[in-house]
């Protein structure tokens, strides 16, 4: 019978691709995923730094494990628990420490060595070591861990993620990430290409490439003995047939060069959404991030990227209440919000990241500050979301349906925009892009109907655009 593996992930995108493949690492062992932690053979928690109180989280969810492990042994079976990511990275020995649970500790950039980590872990066991010695890997080995990820990756669906680049080598004063995912590392364009031509033989319309900094992707192209940028990776990618959308995720303002805003305007398959985080207006504040950029470079590049493709939306990233962060100085991050006009944003509160140069400066901004600064801040983002996807109320989408909707014979696709629609539609269009006229704005999404129906708008229910 097959083992139980089931993998709980917290963070980002690149987390969610790093759960897959450790998926298809463990398939050949025997493991197949499930959707509940309660009798599983094996639990990984696949975590993220980024957030405040990142590892207590952590810490809190092995708590809750720990019964299910001592309920799976008490009727003669086992269970291997592994912690895996960046707080794997950055606790390291300290986990199975705190947490005897654990069996298993495995850094983002190792996690191809899991079969014989796990070996490891069940000789530990076998020899009476005692809880807290299992097998811990958080190295950064000069090998690539793609070199090793089995060829096959599980399907995917409509949507695909595929990572293109990891690491950063920026060193913003808040950002752990150089720290638990290492320097910057590109993949070959041969090795990026031909896994998006499994993705898509395995059903993805549209690809997202990913990286830390994305836009930093500099990965060798053996055809022409050169390394090449992310302009030219995405015009390889969308040279594949079937597949229709490329999109990439995250950027970095210093990275995004001519070559790429081009990029924008002449390649069609890369869809008019661009997430640039700016975290700050105030050139002071963004000094003191170490951002390498200033709010006029932001600006520049808003107005090159709408120049290249005037129907482009964008969205950020902010952080509230950096150290030292003047009233006068959150007031300048306002003003650069009101003029771009963003279609969505993630905004926070500034945490200390231990390590981090940030944590130990001085002035941190007290709580309550910042507590009131995110609220202004996220109700402008908030208006400005809403009035974007207004805009659409009337106007026709393409919309790349994904699965099923909430009701029977509703599917829910994605606009050029990242924004769920909702419309009634055949489950052959699952993978497909159609046109939908929008007819209803939610909160959270847009609704519809196939722009070839001939049936009116007022025959739309309230329950077709739930």
């Amino acid at each position: 019978m097959a083992k139980k593996l089931f993998i709980k992930t917290y963070g980002c995108q690149m987390n969610v691709y790093d759960s897959a493949r450790m998926a298809d690492v463990l398939a050949p062992l025997g493991y197949r995923a499930v959707d509940a932690p309660d009798g599983a053979d094996m639990i990984i928690l696949n975590t993220c730094h980024i957030r405040e109180k990142a590892a207590e989280k952590v810490y809190s969810e092995l708590g809750r494990i720990k019964p299910l492990k001592q309920a799976k042994i008490a009727a003669g079976g086992d269970m291997i628990v592994a912690v895996a990511g960046c707080v794997a990275q950055a606790e390291g020995e300290t986990l199975m420490e705190r947490a005897p649970v654990v069996d298993l500790v495995v850094g983002p950039q190792t996690y191809h060595r899991l079969p014989e980590l796990i070996a490891r872990a069940r000789r530990a066991v076998s020899a009476g070591d005692g809880p807290g010695r299992g097998a811990i890997d958080i190295d950064f080995p000069v090998q690539t861990k793609f070199d090793h990820l089995p060829d096959q990756a599980a399907p995917q669906g409509a949507s695909a993620f595929l990572s293109v680049q990891e690491g950063c080598d920026k060193f913003c004063t808040f950002c752990v990430v150089p720290y638990t995912r290492g320097a910057e590392y590109s993949r070959p364009v041969g090795q990026v290409d031909s896994e998006a031509r499994r993705l898509v033989a395995a059903g993805a319309a549209e690809i997202t490439l990913l990286g830390q900094n994305v836009n930093a992707y500099h990965g060798r192209d053996e055809r022409i003995g050169a390394d090449v940028g992310l302009a030219e990776l995405i015009r390889t990618l969308a040279r594949i047939e079937g597949l229709a959308r490329i999109r990439y995720t995250t950027s970095h303002p210093r990275d995004m060069n001519d070559d790429l805003i081009a990029a924008h305007g002449d390649e069609p398959k890369l869809m008019p959404f661009l997430h640039l985080p700016v975290q700050s207006g105030s050139d002071r504040v963004l000094a003191a991030m170490n951002r390498q950029h200033g709010a006029d470079d932001y600006l520049s590049l808003v107005e090159r990227l709408r120049r290249a493709r005037p129907d482009i939306a964008l969205s950020s990233d902010f952080i509230v209440g950096f150290p030292g962060e003047s009233e006068a100085e959150f007031a300048q991050t306002l003003a650069l919000i009101e003029q771009v006009e963003f279609a969505h944003a993630y905004s926070f509160k500034y945490s200390p990241r231990p390590g981090t140069p940030g944590a130990l400066m001085p002035d941190q901004v007290l709580e309550a500050v910042k507590e009131e600064r995110l609220m202004r801040l996220q109700a402008l983002l908030c208006d400005q979301q809403t009035r974007f996807n207004q805009s659409h109320r009337g106007h026709t989408l393409a919309v790349l349906f994904t699965g099923p909707g909430r009701h029977p014979g509703q599917l829910v696709g994605r606009s050029p925009y990242l924004q769920s629609v909702h419309a009634s539609a055949p489950d052959r269009l699952i993978g497909r892009v159609a046109d939908v006229s929008i007819l209803a704005v939610k909160p959270n999404s847009l609704a519809g109907r196939l722009a070839a129906l001939d049936a009116p708008p007022d025959v739309l229910t309230e329950r077709a655009i739930a």
